[in-house]
């Protein structure tokens, strides 16, 4: 007389509960957002200084002429705005992966990643209340712009929508991957300088290429190669209901690219979060 085992049939999850883990997590990152009102405050202070001081300076000095996506001459401050806007949500994915290295020292973050949904889904999760939590300063910034007399086309407050959510999951993902590395939070600020700095002083954000290619050729093919450049060009030409469909191509395939290395980073098996002595993750 033989015995069989039999074994429970393991079920995925169903769509109702991954919109559960998505809600989770989502309203978790809001509440954070609006507990923590001086990181609002200073997600609106970097760009505005950049708009109501450095380009009234620079004004005179570096004069735009007709480039696309716009139809005639432009003020500097007009010019600067889409890449203010790509800073807010640069700052904003660094600070958000700030948040993962300092949930990671004090334990929530492995209480989250032990959860039996797929761990890819999970940093998903994350990216996206950070991404919309970066649209919230995006748009309350282009709100005080407004004020200063810099309005795109109405319909362009919503055609660049899509162009900011890309953009942000590109930086969000960005910053998740070099978040995998940093073990101590004390390592976090200096790691962040040889990212944010060189990433948005090398763009177009402040300046056109044509003008940098006048200066410096090989800085011109580093700003053309910086992410961060196409994702502020893709920011600009949607503000104007316009597609760069390069730009496009390089946010989306970058996006892709970091979040896969995230993920792939946050795997204890084979990234570069490893498992401690007591089965936990460092």
């Amino acid at each position: 007389m033989s015995s069989t085992t039999v074994r429970p049939v393991e079920r995925g999850f169903s769509f109702a509960e991954y919109l559960i883990c998505l809600n989770g997590i989502v309203w978790r990152e809001a509440l954070r957002f609006l507990h923590q009102r001086e990181r609002f405050v200073s997600a609106l202070v970097r760009p505005l200084v950049w708009l109501f001081i450095f380009a009234a300076g620079f004004r005179q000095v570096l004069g735009i002429s007709i480039i696309p996506p716009y139809e005639t001459y432009i003020l500097y401050e007009v010019y600067i705005a889409p890449g203010l806007m790509a800073m807010i949500q640069l700052f904003n994915g660094m600070q958000s992966s700030l948040s993962m290295v300092y949930d990671r020292e004090m334990g929530n973050m492995r209480t989250l990643l032990v959860s039996p949904l797929p761990r890819g889904y999970l940093l998903f999760c994350k990216l996206l209340a950070g991404t919309a939590v970066s649209l919230l300063q995006v748009y309350a910034f282009l709100l005080i712009a407004w004020f200063w007399d810099i309005a795109p086309p109405p319909i362009g407050y919503l055609t660049v929508l899509p162009a900011l959510v890309l953009s942000g999951l590109m930086l969000g993902a960005l910053g998740m991957l070099i978040s995998s590395g940093i073990k101590q939070l004390e390592n976090f600020a200096g790691v962040m300088n040889f990212v944010i700095f060189p990433m948005f002083f090398a763009s177009s954000a402040l300046y056109p290429l044509w003008r940098v290619q006048e200066g410096s050729p090989l800085l011109y093919y580093v700003c053309l190669f910086n992410p961060f450049t196409h994702a502020v060009e893709l920011i600009r030409f949607a503000l104007y209901g316009q597609i760069n469909w390069t730009s496009l191509a390089v946010v989306s395939g970058c996006a892709a690219a970091f979040m896969l290395g995230a993920i792939y980073a946050y795997d204890p098996s084979r990234g570069l979060i490893r498992r401690g002595p007591a089965g936990g993750e460092t």
